[in-house]
């Protein structure tokens, strides 16, 4: 029988550090031996969601897609770290009750420090009305009620947010899986 993986949902505004932390904890854990996909969101919508717009339908569809793919891929016993945006708490939720073990790490960075550090140029373009339906200029973001990690990166560390995620993801695979 496979061994079980679980999947680890980081979530947060863009440019918070969502992949950045995907693939600093894929990295360490493929050290430690483990099988670990990332499901990054946007090499998602570029590949298999590129059907998909950025209405509220949309966006949850996004993530309803992410998950089945998480959850096959846990069924395999991969570990699989998802970092998109997921912007709407319903779609998380969603997402969680169809994947067996589900850790929601909540990635916070204020907006003014995400626009900071925006090198896609995603916020001037969303400010200066040429990109609408922007998460957090135009659109919602619903931040995590009861995330199992928050990662705070406009003051920690990439080390520090980094062992936070593994240190909880550690903790799964010690104590089998999680039940809800």
């Amino acid at each position: 029988m496979k061994p079980s993986g679980f999947t680890m949902w980081l979530t947060g505004l863009s440019s918070s550090g969502k992949t950045t932390l995907a693939r600093v904890v894929r990295d360490q854990m493929l050290a430690m031996g483990y099988r670990v996909e990332v499901l990054d969101g946007d090499e998602m919508r570029k590949h298999l969601c590129q059907d998909l717009g950025f209405s509220k339908e949309d966006r949850n569809e996004n993530v309803r897609r992410i998950a089945r793919i998480a959850a096959k891929l846990n069924r395999e016993g991969v570990t699989v770290i998802v970092a998109a945006i997921s912007p709407y708490r319903q779609a998380r939720d969603e997402a969680r009750s169809k994947i067996s073990t589900f850790l929601e790490i909540y990635v916070h960075a204020s907006l003014e420090v995400c626009e900071t550090r925006d090198i896609k140029g995603l916020y001037r373009e969303a400010r200066a009305g040429k990109l609408l339906g922007f998460t957090g200029i135009h659109d919602p973001y619903e931040p995590p009620v009861s995330p199992e990690v928050v990662c705070h990166t406009e003051v920690e560390t990439i080390e520090e947010s980094a062992s936070k995620i593994l240190a909880a993801a550690l903790d799964i695979r010690s104590c089998g899986e999680r039940t809800e």
